[in-house]
Formats: C-alpha cells, sequence, structure tokens
C-alpha cells in the first residue's frame, strides 16, 4: 500500500510539475497500463505496449544521457549493486519505507534509468533544476548526499533497484 502510494505521489508531482499548457492546448488524460507490463526504452520514455510516451520520461540533470539496459536482469550486477546499496545507500533509503530519503522499491517503474542515475550521481544540482527532485526534496526536508561514486558504481545499484522491482511485479 505505501509503495502505490509512493509510486501515486511521484506520478502525481511529476505531472504537475512537467504541465505547461500553451494556449488552445488541450489536456489529455494519462491512460496508465498496469505496472507489471509497461517497459520503457531508455532512449524516448515509450511504453513498449501502448506506445505512450511516459510523463516521467525526463532524464534529469547529468552526466547520464542513455542507459542501454536488458530486459532480463544481470544478477552480477544486482548483486554488487546490492552491496553498494547497503553500504552508501541504506543508511537514508529503505526499500519499502520513508525514512530519511523516500522509499526506494518502485522507483524503476516510475523514472527512467537515466533520471535515476543522474539522481545518484548529481544529487546537489539535481535537487536545484530537476522538478521531480525538488518536490522530493521539499516532500522530506533533506538533500541527498553526494556518495561519490562512479557511473560504473551507480549503474550496479541501478541494477539491484531493477531486481527487487522485477521480484515485485
Amino acid at each position: 500500500m505505501k509503495r502505490k502510494l509512493f509510486v501515486s505521489a511521484l506520478i502525481g508531482l511529476v505531472i504537475i510539475s512537467c504541465q505547461k499548457k500553451e494556449e488552445g492546448q488541450v489536456e489529455q488524460k494519462e491512460q496508465k497500463a498496469p505496472t507489471s507490463q509497461i517497459s520503457t526504452t531508455a532512449e524516448t520514455g515509450k511504453n513498449e505496449k501502448s506506445g505512450q510516451v511516459n510523463q516521467t520520461s525526463d532524464i534529469g540533470i547529468g552526466p547520464i544521457k542513455k542507459v542501454e539496459i536488458s530486459d532480463k536482469i544481470n544478477q552480477e550486477m544486482a548483486k554488487k549493486g546490492e552491496g553498494i546499496f547497503k553500504m552508501k545507500c541504506s543508511m537514508c533509503h529503505k526499500l519499502d519505507e520513508k525514512y530519511v530519503g523516500p522509499p526506494l522499491k518502485g522507483v524503476t517503474l516510475a523514472m527512467k534509468p537515466e533520471w535515476i542515475m543522474n539522481m545518484i550521481l548529481n544529487p546537489v544540482e539535481m535537487t536545484q533544476k530537476d522538478p521531480v527532485a525538488k518536490a522530493l526534496y521539499e516532500t522530506y526536508l533533506t538533500q541527498m548526499t553526494p556518495q561519490n561514486l562512479s557511473e560504473e558504481e551507480a549503474r550496479a545499484v541501478l541494477e539491484y533497484l531493477r531486481s527487487v522491482d522485477n521480484q515485485s511485479k
């Protein structure tokens, strides 16, 4: 229940913060596919089943412009990412509950891989300039501390989070 509430709130924040209507623009209702069927391509943010562009297609601000991911979880990378998560991230993040930072279970279903990696690698600038990161900062009132991870380590953490979300489908 908490996960659904978090994901719903996150999607709501993205929709609200990304809506910029020009005069004469017609509002479109978002059609939501079941979570287990959502699969996005890293470069377009399009749902491969419906062809719709996800509201969370922004890649954030930072060094990551494109992430190549497979439908299959790389177990070796995920195991490495789990170790990094436990050592560097679990002080502030839990998977299923609000702690210092937001719960991270479901984040790979709601956000693009590039956004997640940019948030890991560049949290200060993301919090200053990215609308979703700003909203998270306003909610949790805490700046994510830079952990000085390499891109390879951030990718491993992403793979771990993907494996967690893959198990919960």
